[in-house]
């Protein structure tokens, strides 16, 4: 009996899923190449992150072939798992707490943060679960209220190491013996080794014969709202504002072009020309998500909670010199601190909701962040969650962000409601990870590509205050949401005209030499 599985068994008396980790020297390899030995299953993902705007962070994760999922709609949740269908009535975060908390999995020192667990969305209405809110009218592209992958085994990418880590996790079955425990680890075992068999496999992947276009052309954009439609819904809000209803809403529009794209080059585009800290791509069935979200929602591990309010931004300096022009005017815009703090301020009664009496604090207040394009100003808010709540309180207290829908939130949320046609859908909501032992790491929803039905759908909001100037609003939703439809078109251009050969590593992380 080796040494591993000695461990194995001494841990299965008090845990019943364990990790087990091989390790892939990968100085030749990147994520995306990784990645592109299981992106065409029906179901996979890939998350990724930059820190401050300029370095990857330390981890990329990537898996597939979940061994259950459960997604929900309009009250009734699906569980698929080993073949099979359970159809029931439920709320989302009773379910997935009651399936997670049947797992119990040590917190490994050595190992990533995320070494398994539940991947996937949480849609912008999840709340209406939980409070008395209205209903969209239209809900026309259909997506799940969430749906989440449950994985066994993952692929990690350490950017540090330049190695790669596939980690798979022993069942323990229910009252089992040392040699009932062998078995599941040979199996858990066998798994990984297939997955790195599968890893060293060659991959004839053309090179980008395309070039970066600079300005690449839209061609037919729709839109859900006419801009008369929007410009209207600004006055009615400020109305609401000045009725004293609310302090602020963020009011939507999305917008589509038709594309047959393959997601996986528009991610490569956007990693490349916009890194963020919250990068993904889900595929789940004929639905495939792709974002670059700067803004993360929250994020749990161990006792301490925390999230990280946005708002402010302005467009990188062409020098170091209008570059910290631009962070000074910023800093001194009256109507982006005023707004700024409100947010802050809804960060720490969010937090403070689940946390211990005075452990609240404001760790960072107004840094600037730089990322490729843009600066904006942000904030961290932390507390010591409380010993009678869990990472999914947490979440349910920050869902969904008041950067996303408003302040006071549930009022805000019901004039969404009344204002914007269609259902939100994905956006606006939540992506992350919940991971068996206990961790937890959420990104708001936005910046963020729907592929579905042959088209490429992305929405993008403004935050309308008293003073809000309804053009100007309605131009910064026209400019969030045209930077991503573009990285489509870029997308189609660059991989339009695949020459022989396979990729070059840095292919991965430049998408094409500009002309």
């Amino acid at each position: 009996m080796n040494q591993e599985l000695q461990e194995i068994i001494r841990l299965a008396g008090t845990y019943n899923l364990i990790p087990v980790v091989r390790n892939v020297l990968a100085d030749t390899e990147t994520p995306i190449r990784l990645f592109q030995h299981f992106y065409k299953e029906r179901r996979a993902f890939l998350l990724e992150s930059v820190e401050g705007g300029v370095k990857w962070a330390r981890y990329s994760f990537i898996g597939t072939d979940p061994f259950m999922l459960i997604r929900g709609k309009n009250g009734e949740m699906v569980i698929e798992k080993n073949g099979e269908e359970t159809i029931l009535r439920d709320k989302p975060i009773e379910l997935l707490k009651a399936h997670l908390r049947a797992y119990r999995s040590p917190s490994i020192a050595e190992l990533p943060p995320f070494t398994g667990g539940a991947i996937g969305f949480f849609g912008y209405d999840l709340l209406q679960y939980y409070e008395k809110l209205p209903a969209h009218r239209i809900d026309d592209l259909q997506m799940n209220d969430m749906q989440f992958m449950f994985c066994d085994q993952i692929i990690v990418f350490n950017h540090f190491k330049q190695q790669v880590q596939v980690i798979g996790n022993v069942h323990i079955p229910h009252g089992a013996n040392d040699r009932d425990i062998e078995a599941v680890y040979n199996q858990t075992v066998s798994k990984i080794e297939s997955t790195i068999e599968r890893l060293q496999q060659p991959l004839q992947t053309p090179l980008a014969g395309g070039k970066v276009p600079t300005d690449p052309e839209l061609g037919d954009v729709q839109s859900n709202l006419t801009k008369e439609q929007f410009l209207a819904n600004v006055e009615k809000s400020k109305e609401y504002i000045r009725s004293g209803d609310i302090f602020q809403v963020v009011l939507s529009q999305r917008f589509s072009i038709e594309t047959e794209v393959d997601p996986l080059h528009v991610y490569r585009v956007l990693r490349t020309m916009n890194p963020s800290p919250y990068m993904y791509y889900l595929k789940m069935d004929d639905e495939v998500i792709v974002g670059t979200s700067p803004e993360a929602l929250v994020k749990v591990d161990g006792e301490r909670v925390e999230t990280r309010p946005i708002a402010g931004t302005r467009p990188r300096g062409k020098t170091p010199e209008q570059d910290l022009a631009l962070e000074k005017e910023l800093l001194a815009d009256e109507k982006e601190r005023a707004e700024h703090l409100m947010l802050v301020d809804l960060g720490r009664n969010d937090i403070g909701r689940v946390s211990e009496f005075g452990s609240v604090r404001c760790d960072s207040y107004m840094d600037i962040e730089r990322y490729s394009h843009v600066m904006h100003i942000v904030s961290n808010v932390s507390g010591k969650l409380r010993a009678d709540k869990d990472f999914f309180d947490a979440f349910v207290s920050c869902m969904p962000a008041g950067t996303v829908s408003g302040a006071p939130k549930l009022r805000a949320m019901e004039i969404i409601a009344e204002l914007e046609n269609e259902a939100r859908g994905a956006y606006a909501g939540a992506i992350g990870y919940l991971g068996f032992g206990g961790s937890l790491n959420t990104c708001i929803t936005i910046r963020t590509l729907i592929f579905k039905n042959g088209k490429a759908y992305v929405q993008a909001g403004a935050g309308i205050v008293w003073d809000s100037i309804p053009e100007s609003e309605y131009q910064e939703t026209v400019n969030k949401a045209m930077a991503m439809l573009k990285a489509v078109r870029a997308a189609e251009a660059i991989f339009a005209e695949p020459k022989r050969g396979v990729n070059m590593i840095n292919m991965d992380y430049y998408a094409g030499a500009k002309g």
